[in-house]
């Protein structure tokens, strides 16, 4: 069985250059219109080994560019450390933080917004060799054209605008400018996302070269997939500020252990058409990382979820309707109510957060007159939305409906939480090691009292 790995108290891998403990990057704190910080990044810890290459992937907007801006001090970390050869590069300023940045470099997503219109490509390329007053100007010159030549462009392109290229020449300009330097540890935000396929291959192995030349190390940042299984030694899969799973990269692909890995995967097209495979499809969105879940961030759409004992033989279709029963009263808390809402709130008139009966006939009443949880077909003619829902399930349901009705709202989503939660909605999972390799996942399932989630997937989705 899996062991619960302390992250904060060693080293996260074996000779490891860039080093991540306990990072939080937060914005908007002690802000006008809300105390709460928007979590880019939360409590992220995982290790770089000196020459590989680690993949970083997740949704977007689940805070990859803030974290790789975060590693080479673009952002400013609200806590932690990121530790570069032994150094906390979080704690330098000044020449030493200017010094530093010779061995760290970036490759931007938006080549267009990161790149100069009014410099040419020759001034944008040799601008850090200017910056850090790198040898003679003579010098400079000739290194910019090796590097035009390196990358795919040609000597001529020197003299020329940004605005005279396409996306993908752009994205080469940009490259060679992070190599310009001869940087040890080079983040690459979705490097080759402005490519066609065939310009991709060519960059792709020509970052594998670069690497095996001058020994660099890469945090590679993509959404696809098929590219990060081609170069990435080890993959770390984040969502909503959080690493979900990190180790071996074809380990990773080939036996996922957390549910987001699990879901995140299975939506990786096939060119079979004839192809079985189940696709797991998560509802709704993540959460705003400005207000996340209390317990593990995947918790609000985990389709392997721990269930209470008291509802662990619960009907998949009605459990799942339970859950999004909570989640919207969770959106409604923080919805911004207007000013005239909030008057007509305080004058005990109907305003669109109020209306719980129609939420529930929406949640509940199943198409074609079925009822939810039985699967059968059911009288409506009561309009009782619970009418075929068990007691054990709908009395719960109506009690928190009344907080609702009642302009409490909290106490109705603690209702449902005393009565549906579990350790996922309350508790904070550890990660733990799930393979021999350092394979580490964030996820309660992995305790001894659980099923695996790849068991659970097994059972309950692959097999019907």
């Amino acid at each position: 069985m899996s062991e619960t790995v302390q992250r904060d108290e060693e080293s996260v891998v074996d000779d490891a250059l860039v080093e991540v403990t306990n990072l939080k990057t937060y914005y908007g704190e002690g802000g006008l219109l809300s105390d709460n910080p928007v979590k880019a990044v939360d409590d992220v810890s995982f290790g770089i080994r000196r020459g590989e290459t680690l993949g970083l992937v997740g949704e977007s907007g689940c805070g990859k560019t803030t974290l790789g801006r975060t590693l080479v001090q673009l952002e400013r970390a609200t806590a932690g450390s990121v530790s570069f050869d032994g150094t906390d590069v979080t704690e330098l300023s000044g020449d030493d933080l200017k010094n530093w940045r010779r061995n760290a470099q970036m490759v931007f997503q938006d080549p267009e917004s990161s790149l100069n219109d009014r410099m040419t490509v020759g001034e944008i390329v040799r601008e850090p060799l200017d910056v850090h007053d790198w040898n003679s100007s003579r010098e400079r010159r000739q290194r910019v054209r090796e590097l035009l030549e390196t990358v795919g462009l040609r000597e001529e392109h020197y003299y020329r605008y940004p605005h005279q290229f396409s996306g993908g020449q752009r994205q080469r300009v940009g490259i060679a400018r992070a190599l310009a330097l001869e940087p040890e540890f080079v983040v690459l935000d979705e490097p080759v996302s402005a490519l066609d396929v065939s310009v991709q291959a060519k960059i792709l192995n020509l970052l594998e070269d670069l690497q095996d030349e001058f020994g660099l190390t890469y945090l590679f940042i993509a959404h696809d997939l098929s590219v990060v299984r081609h170069i990435c030694d080890r993959v770390a899969v984040m969502y909503l500020g959080n690493v979900m799973e990190v180790g071996d990269g074809e380990e990773l692909f080939d036996d996922p252990a957390n549910p987001y890995t699990h879901s995140l995967l299975s939506a990786i097209p096939t060119p079979d058409p004839t192809s079985q495979r189940d696709r797991i499809t998560l509802r709704g969105t993540p959460p705003s990382p400005r207000d996340p879940p209390t317990g593990c961030p995947f918790s609000t759409r985990c389709p392997a979820k721990i269930r209470p004992e008291a509802h662990a033989d619960i009907d998949d279709d009605l459990w799942e309707r339970i859950e999004v029963l909570r989640e919207i009263l969770r959106e409604r808390n923080r919805a911004d109510r207007s000013l005239t809402e909030r008057a007509r709130e305080l004058l005990g008139m109907d305003t669109r957060f109020s209306d719980i009966d129609e939420i529930l006939q929406e949640v509940f009443q199943t198409p074609a007159g079925t009822d939810a949880g039985t699967g059968t077909e059911g009288t409506t003619e009561s309009g009782d939305p619970l009418a075929g829902v068990p007691s054990t399930v709908s009395e719960p349901i109506e009690r928190a409906a009344e907080h609702v009705r009642s302009g409490e709202e909290g106490r109705a989503r603690e209702v449902l939480r005393e009565e549906f939660g579990s350790e996922c909605d309350t508790e904070m999972p550890a990660h733990h090691e799930v393979s021999e390799s350092d394979r580490t996942s964030l996820c309660h399932r992995h305790k001894f009292e659980h099923d695996e989630p790849s068991a659970f997937f097994e059972r309950t989705v692959f097999d019907g």
